[in-house]
């Protein structure tokens, strides 16, 4: 009885005191669980098995028939095109979200050895990070040159990009750009870049040198505008473009004389159900620091810029979601009053290629491409054949 007077007592007690505790505010809500910062570890594991007719620049990834190329031939193996990549995702940074990604292979040359091409050193391709707000990007890092971020797809040319040289303008920079863009299903976007300054002049293996972009010292520009539609993760696309650099002259009349590079390109992407196309066009001069424009040559004839124009285009045909084949050509015409007499007058390259990517990690492709190199001494061709085995993991 005693017990039961107790218990009355504090529940008596206890009442009025929950009665004045505040009431829990209506705008608290449990934290979100799913928006946190990720990362993830990707990569293609890809043995390329080649053979080339006659003599090329680089024999498991060509771009040029060499002069010498007349039954001077050969096969072999290579993994060279193996492929690593971290990205990171993080949704909430200044106010809007962050992708980022390393991309790395293993084309940056070999060791000499006696294993051959089994020691070869590690590249960075890409390195890419990038804000989105709602229409606007931040985007820094190394990437594709803003007016020609487009290639082909191959797996047989990863090292080098496809139509390298002939026509695809595509050497992988270190840059920042901004990207606005307005409209849903109709998007239009305005670009602007400014990227380091280069030649791609082949530097030592250790210390580097300024090279006569860089000497300038002024940056690259390039401005884009570009025409979307279609589904955002898989759009149809056109756009414009220029860009505008400098480089120092070479010989002793145009040594201190600052010379201008610049282009217009062009390019585009359109999708209808399980065809694609791609395609990229450019006309210019000194455009050898963009992966090798004008056939890699930047001044000529009294050290004057080389001025040249190319593209190319791709048509990828996907019957089946684990077949995929198609082809392309691409070339790269300079002047010819321009070029040197012993350099190079036009290059031209077609392939064709199918890839089979059955259920699971693995992966297989065949390419057949086809080059004629032009020198004053005349065309010489080049028929390269590669067999591509991979997986992703």
């Amino acid at each position: 009885m005693k017990c039961l007077v107790v218990i009355a007592s504090l529940a008596a007690t206890a009442a009025p005191l929950f009665a004045q505790a505040p009431a829990v505010p209506a705008t608290i809500t449990p934290p979100d669980t799913t928006r946190h910062r990720t990362v993830e570890f990707t990569g293609l594991v890809l043995v390329n098995g080649f053979f080339n007719s006659a003599r090329v620049n680089n024999s498991d990834v060509p771009q040029l028939a060499d002069t010498d190329a007349v039954g001077i031939g050969g096969a072999g193996g290579s993994i060279r095109q193996t492929r690593l990549g971290v990205f990171v995702s993080d949704p909430d940074v200044l106010g809007g979200s962050f992708n980022g990604e390393l991309d790395v292979d293993f084309f940056g040359g070999q060791q000499p050895s006696s294993g051959g091409r089994t020691f070869p050193l590690l590249r960075v391709r890409r390195a890419v990070g990038s804000v989105v707000w709602p229409n606007v990007t931040l985007l820094f890092g190394q990437e594709s040159p803003l007016v020609a971020e487009r290639s082909p797809r191959s797996l047989a040319s990863i090292g080098f990009p496809d139509f390298a040289a002939s026509g695809n303008l595509w050497l992988w920079l270190p840059q920042a750009r901004v990207t606005g863009q307005i409209g849903t299903s109709l998007r239009v976007a305005l670009q602007g870049a400014i990227l380091a300054p280069t030649t791609a002049t082949v530097q030592s293996a250790f210390l580097t040198q300024p090279d006569s972009a860089e000497r300038t010292k002024r940056p690259s520009l390039e401005g884009r505008l570009r025409l979307g539609w279609g589904p955002s993760d898989d759009p149809s696309e056109i756009a414009v473009g220029g860009h505008l650099a400098w480089v120092k002259g070479t010989d002793s009349t145009s040594g201190d004389t600052i010379l201008t590079s610049k282009a217009i390109t062009v390019d585009a992407r359109f999708k209808f159900g399980v065809v694609e196309l791609i395609a990229e066009a450019f006309s210019g001069q000194a455009l050898a620091g963009l992966g090798g424009g004008g056939i890699g040559q930047n001044l000529g004839v009294a050290g004057e810029p080389v001025r040249t124009k190319g593209g190319w285009a791709q048509l990828n045909i996907r019957p089946m979601h684990d077949v995929m084949f198609g082809g392309g050509c691409g070339m790269d015409d300079p002047n010819d009053a321009d070029v040197l007499a012993n350099g190079k007058l036009r290059n031209f390259a077609c392939e064709g290629h199918v890839e089979w990517r059955p259920p699971g990690p693995v992966v297989f492709g065949f390419e057949f491409r086809r080059i004629q190199t032009r020198y004053a001494s005349g065309d010489f061709n080049v028929n390269h054949l590669n067999f591509a085995a991979g997986y992703h993991f």
